[in-house]
């Protein structure tokens, strides 16, 4: 493939060496995504036509069709999926194979030091890579936290958030008094799904708002052990106490759409895909980010140790990142793009789902997972199984 220009190469280096990341810039610059001219169609490299496969262990819900059937018949190669609903999941299965069997995975943002201690990741060859495509913010979510010994492990995928979804035909809320807290409202009760984990955390961005747990928005709990048990042991106490309130519990993005369709939940923290998703279809559900923010979080790819498709694996990343796929990829997720002019191939319900998702001055509000060390992630999984078996 055609290597970088200097001028190219060196806008990468320098995002390479950012050590920080500005979630309002990253949205600003998603935001404004619509203002930047689309880069051109992608072109198929004749070297990779009609030759080759390649092993993907991604997402469940981000890559939906027509992303994989476009690739396959642009350049010939056939592509074998692996899904996974949580991120545990795709680092048992890197864990148990130590990446072979897999040419790129699909790690979320904030678990890069669980990563880089996993060692099953091999670095990007950025020449080999359309990385000024992307939204600068959004390569910057990269290569703050998943750049090591001058390497980059990651290139965004897609970004969303996790919030508050409801069925709009039994349920009539507003931004202006929407919050984390309204999970817990004795209307709701017997009638709220959430993962365990991200309920913990909701309650702990909503005692910290209220002034009943003051953790500086959860970034505290992020310090040391010690420091997060005084915080998680009142929010578990808490959510134990009140675990009346829950239908179910969600660990994928089908039953969070079988919660508001099938299962009787009228309200849910929930990603923002499923219920957008939902939305798009005409169904009585939506999203929208509560007054604490919307947790925002950034997926993307990894290459493992263990690829051997090496060449169809730049060839996916550099489709991938075309405006083109980028959309495709929101438009039929319900998540948003991270490449430059990708706006200009959403549908206007798209665009209308989003505005309405983030009304007023929510976006100023975002909370980003912050990069997550191996001590807090085993942490937090405890205090979430307690809650779950209680």
């Amino acid at each position: 493939m055609t290597k970088k220009t200097h001028s190219s190469n060196s806008s990468v280096e320098t995002l390479l060496a950012a050590r920080s990341f500005s979630r309002r810039v990253l949205l600003k610059g998603a935001v404004a995504a619509g203002t930047i001219a689309a880069t051109g169609p992608w072109i198929v490299k004749d070297a990779f036509s009609s030759s080759g496969e390649l092993s993907l262990l991604n997402w469940d819900d981000e890559l939906p069709n027509p992303v994989i059937p476009n690739f396959e018949k642009k350049t010939g190669i056939k592509v074998k999926t692996t899904p996974f609903s949580q991120n545990e999941e795709q680092i048992n299965k890197l864990q148990a194979t130590g990446g072979e069997g897999f040419d790129l995975c699909e790690p979320t943002r904030d678990r890069a030091p669980q990563f880089k201690e996993l060692d099953v990741l091999a670095p990007f060859d950025t020449n080999k890579m359309k990385l000024d495509n992307l939204l600068p913010s959004m390569l910057e979510a990269s290569t703050s936290v998943w750049t090591w010994d001058g390497k980059l492990y990651h290139v965004p995928h897609c970004w969303g958030s996790e919030a508050i979804s409801w069925r709009t035909d039994l349920a009539t809320l507003t931004y202006d008094k929407l919050s984390y807290g309204t999970l817990w409202a004795p209307e709701f009760k017997g009638k709220m799904q959430g993962r365990p984990h991200s309920l913990l955390l909701g309650i702990g961005l909503w005692m910290d708002a209220t002034g009943k747990l003051p953790s500086n928005r959860m970034l505290d709990a992020f310090k040391d052990e010690e420091t997060m048990k005084k915080i998680y042991d009142p929010i578990l106490a808490f959510a134990i106490a009140n675990k009346a309130q829950v239908k179910q519990f969600w660990d994928s993005a089908d039953n969070t759409k079988s919660g508001f369709m099938e299962n009787g939940c009228v309200i849910g923290q929930t990603w923002d895909g499923p219920p957008l998703s939902l939305k798009k279809q005409g169904k009585p559900v939506t999203y929208m980010a509560p007054q604490e923010g919307a947790i925002t979080w950034v997926d993307g790819w990894a290459m493992t140790k263990g690829a051997k498709n090496i060449d169809q694996a730049y060839e996916w990343l550099n489709y991938i990142h075309t405006p083109e796929a980028s959309a495709a990829v929101a438009e039929g997720s319900g998540y948003n793009p991270v490449v430059k002019g990708a706006e200009a191939f959403l549908s206007e319900v798209a665009k209308k789902n989003f505005s309405e998702a983030y009304p007023g001055d929510a976006l100023s509000k975002l909370w980003s997972r912050p990069p997550e060390p191996s001590w807090y992630a085993e942490l937090r999984t405890q205090y979430a199984e307690k809650f779950k078996a209680a």
